[in-house]
């Protein structure tokens, strides 16, 4: 059995992706930070989304670029490579880089999804990554997506792989009909 942080470059996309991807507009393009080999930019691919990965691993990028356009980026030390650029889509599972936070934010358009997911306080006691620079804590994936409308959220532990994980499906508002409420569906077509 592959440990989730290892799963994270290869695979079958998240299941957290896969349910909230309807949120996105058809067509939208999307951005899939820390990307790996590619498996959400495959999804969001095969799904008729122009898709954008960016990851520092140049083994990553050459096998994500299958799916769309890579920008190789240590996005820690380096500059943000997307600034000034929104997409209708921003994707990440299994990465956190706190000093980015608000950049990956930032590049969700208006009526843009940010689908967010990875590791939380509490996965030190089942195994890797185990440091709390790696690891959400309480509210945290909440608190960084202020100024977001929230459709899903969660944060606990799933037994198989054992992991503690914090996962948000978020939406910035675009403007909507004059007394119309916003609607985000809750399950797709």
């Amino acid at each position: 059995m592959k440990d989730a942080a290892t799963a994270h470059g290869s695979g079958a996309p998240s299941e957290w992706i896969v349910r909230w991807s309807h949120l996105l507009a058809p067509r939208a393009s999307v951005l899939d930070v820390a990307c790996g080999s590619g498996r959400h930019m495959r999804w969001f691919a095969g799904r008729g989304h122009a898709v954008t990965g960016v990851d520092r691993s140049p083994e990553a990028v050459a096998a994500a670029g299958a799916f769309g356009g890579v920008v190789e980026a240590d996005i820690e030390s380096g500059p943000w490579p997307f600034a000034g650029q929104a997409f209708g889509g921003v994707v990440v599972t299994h990465y956190l880089w706190r000093p980015r936070m608000a950049d990956i934010v930032a590049a969700v358009a208006p009526g843009g999804v940010l689908l967010y997911e990875t590791f939380a306080a509490g996965n030190e006691t089942v195994g890797k990554p185990s440091r709390p620079d790696f690891l959400l804590q309480p509210g945290e994936l909440l608190a960084a997506c202020t100024g977001l409308r929230v459709v899903a959220y969660e944060d606990g532990f799933e037994p198989e792989p054992a992991r503690f994980v914090q996962r948000i499906a978020a939406v910035r508002e675009a403007g909507n009909a004059p007394g119309q409420p916003p609607r985000h569906a809750l399950k797709g077509n």
